[in-house]
């Protein structure tokens, strides 16, 4: 089966502080380069992913096995929940929203 998404972005107006966040809520090290014109952070994946805005595209950044590990990080790296964990479905889980440091709104989902 072929991936849904092939990539996204989060737009941010200073790298160095969202790759601090989400390293910080996610626990693990981004990958960085550094290209001519501009900067890109990875997500953990088997292929790599970009980013999207408050404005455009929702993503749903997997937070297996229970994003609520992830949310209870989001204030501390200088987030803002903006929806509390709450249930799908019993088959499709559990999402939660936040605005990053950058404000970009980005949601959450997990099993459980």
């Amino acid at each position: 089966m072929k991936n849904a998404i092939n990539w996204f972005e989060i737009s941010v107006g200073d790298f160095n502080r969202a790759k601090k966040f989400y390293e910080t809520i996610f626990d693990y090290q981004m990958h960085a380069e550094d290209f001519t014109s501009f900067k890109m952070g990875f997500l953990p994946a088997r292929h790599q992913s970009g980013w999207p805005s408050a404005e455009g595209t929702m993503v749903y950044l997997n937070a297996n096995p229970d994003l609520t590990k992830v949310l209870n990080r989001v204030q501390k790296a200088e987030g803002k929940v903006i929806s509390p964990k709450k249930q799908i479905s019993p088959e499709y889980g559990y999402m939660a929203m936040f605005l990053d440091s950058e404000g970009n709104k980005v949601a959450l989902h997990s099993q459980k």
